[in-house]
């Protein structure tokens, strides 16, 4: 709902209601992501796409008389050409009816959005029971305010937002009728107004291909810097998001001075060599906020890379956000083993875990 936040925002501060449509799932060619959205405002002017073009009419006559609920377009190719969908894709699009009364919390969502603040809107879109359907809640990394129905439904789905606010995702969730996690009948999507989370992987080597893919895989916005440029190429890391040739700590304090770094923000140094690893880390170790910062390397080039870090300035209280050698103990051995160590330590740091087996453990598996 973002693209269309301030007329509806308006429009829920006048007291009127607007119907809004959603993209919250695609298929195939789709041209519009999950969470594009279309408002129909109470003068029946409209604002915003689901789709380009191609469904609008359809999705603005649904908006318009309150046909509230989840609508498929593009099923068949007849239905595709009925509603100009000629891309062969297929959309669902959730329309609802926005106002004070439907949704008390959008004021405070808006500020968020506006201050920056991380907050996700989890809106039950598939439901046995009908009067469920459409009911949210508001989630912050803190914080939580509505209900889906049911204390269990509203415990399950916190922490799983969450989850995805963390990453800066928007997914569909799917659980039992009352939250459970073993079954079907409850389809929540969650929009994340936040950015993706960053990782910075430093090191063009094979182990950088590898961690970037699983960066990848959890969500992140993967940037792979090195100051060498015949081994960094988009050719090596195709799954990265970015491939940077600079000195890795010029580039760390460049992403600093715009505002790039937050505390979700990853930091893999993989170079193990002191003229690129002492200066980036020395960086890297004084950021105010800073999710993750671990370094690869042997006992003995960690014990080397910390002595020199000493000489640098670097106290107890900073090398204690170090994560050094890099990883858990998984008893890794190739690159993509070495990558899923990282990965998981990087998981454990964000959520406290432990990495112990759960099979050891008592009591709730999530934090």
């Amino acid at each position: 709902m973002q693209d269309v936040m301030d007329q509806v925002l308006a429009a829920w501060r006048a007291g009127e209601s607007v119907g809004v449509g959603t993209v919250v799932r695609t298929f195939r060619s789709a041209p519009r992501p999950p969470g594009a959205s279309m408002a129909v405002l109470a003068d029946g002017r409209v604002v915003g796409s689901v789709s380009g073009g191609c469904v609008e009419g359809a999705v603005y006559e649904a908006a318009h008389n309150g046909e509230a609920g989840l609508h498929r377009y593009g099923v068949s190719d007849d239905d595709a050409f009925a509603v100009g969908l000629t891309c062969g894709g297929i959309l669902d699009v959730f329309v609802e009816t926005v106002s004070r009364s439907t949704f008390p919390e959008l004021g405070a969502v808006a500020s968020a959005i506006a201050e920056h603040r991380p907050v996700a809107v989890a809106t039950v879109i598939e439901h046995p029971d009908a009067g469920r359907v459409g009911s949210r809640l508001v989630v912050d990394p803190v914080a939580a305010s509505g209900t889906l129905g049911s204390p269990r439904a509203d415990a399950a789905v916190i922490d799983d937002a969450r989850g995805l606010l963390e990453a800066g995702r928007t997914d569909l969730l799917h659980y039992g009728p009352d939250g459970q996690r073993r079954g079907e009948g409850m389809t929540v999507f969650v929009n994340s107004f936040a950015p993706r989370a960053r990782m910075c992987v430093f090191g063009a080597i094979d182990f950088a291909s590898a961690v970037a893919r699983q960066g990848a895989l959890l969500g992140y916005r993967v940037t792979v810097c090195d100051a060498r440029p015949v081994f960094t190429t988009p050719e090596r890391f195709p799954t990265a998001d970015e491939v940077v040739v600079e000195w890795p700590h010029r580039y760390l304090e460049r992403l600093q001075a715009e505002g790039e770094i937050d505390e979700r923000t990853v930091i893999c140094v993989l170079t193990h060599d002191p003229k690129f690893d002492v200066p980036l880390l020395e960086v890297a170790l004084r950021l105010p906020r800073v999710g993750y910062v671990g370094a690869m390397g042997s006992r003995r080039t960690h014990d080397d890379r910390v002595a020199r870090l000493r000489e640098v300035g670097i106290t107890d209280d900073d090398l204690a956000r170090f994560s050094s050698p890099i990883g858990l103990d998984l008893g890794a051995r190739t690159p993509e083993e070495t990558a899923v160590s990282i990965a998981a330590e990087i998981v454990a740091r964000r959520w406290g875990g432990n990495g112990r087996p759960l099979g050891e453990r008592e009591g709730r598996i999530h934090h």
